[in-house]
């Protein structure tokens, strides 16, 4: 069944890295109705903090904020709740933090009103199997992005943050619920840049993917709007 464009909006979701306040807000007017969150990452939230979060919420567009956690279990949920009073859709914590630390940044987000997504980064989509090999992580991405989504899900987290390239099997081993997060996404003819696991957003979605994470694709395109709409196209026929 063949996707409206309301639905492939909502798999969408616009990487906001720069540090530039101005563009930040002008970009999440604009994608506003086109993408289904917009992400907020370390770049754009060391320069301007919680204000800018609760600005691009106070437009009505959900906010992904991706400050990837990873401390001691004390320090990530109280973290976790400070983030999750901001009202964000979604937020991060690195996988490798290990059980204990996982379990305190969902008890820290379980706190606020309403609480967010908890998603576990795996693998990051910058790291290849000769990366982690010279990082001393034996076993290949895909073994290590299947192994720290497990004890993601054991922990309580909603989803993790992966690859498009491991999304098939982490469907199949975790079925439907459990939210797949795919950064590495890049239309057709598109350059990967410093990504090195990618697909495209059709094979994405294909390999089950739950949300799109697409920046520089759409942000530095000549038109951001014509660029998502561009992508929301493939999806409604993916």
């Amino acid at each position: 069944m063949a996707l409206t464009r309301v639905q492939a909006a909502q798999l969408l979701a616009v990487a906001l890295d720069t540090s530039d306040r101005g563009e930040i807000v002008r970009l999440a007017r604009l994608l506003r109705g086109r993408v289904g969150v917009v992400k907020v990452g370390l770049e754009a939230f060391t320069a301007h903090g919680p204000d800018l979060v609760r600005e691009i919420a106070a437009l009505g567009v959900p906010v992904f904020l991706d400050l990837k956690l990873h401390d001691i279990p004390n320090t990530v949920e109280r973290a976790a709740r400070n983030v999750a009073r901001l009202g964000v859709a979604m937020l991060t914590v690195h996988t490798s933090g290990g059980e204990a630390m996982l379990r305190a940044a969902v008890a820290g987000a379980a706190a606020a009103a309403s609480p967010p997504a908890v998603l576990g980064v795996t693998v990051l989509t910058s790291l290849d199997d000769a990366a982690l090999e010279s990082l001393g992580i034996p076993g290949g991405a895909a073994g290590r992005v299947s192994a720290w989504a497990g004890l993601a899900k054991a922990c309580g987290c909603s989803g993790v943050v992966s690859s498009p390239r491991e999304a098939a099997g982490l469907r199949a081993a975790f079925g439907p619920g459990f939210l797949l997060v795919t950064p590495g996404v890049r239309p057709a003819g598109e350059a990967a840049g410093d990504q090195r696991r990618v697909a495209t957003p059709r094979e994405a979605i294909a390999a089950g993917a739950d949300l799109l994470v697409v920046g520089r694709p759409i942000t530095a395109a000549a038109d951001p709007a014509a660029a998502a709409e561009s992508i929301l196209a493939e999806l409604c026929q993916a």
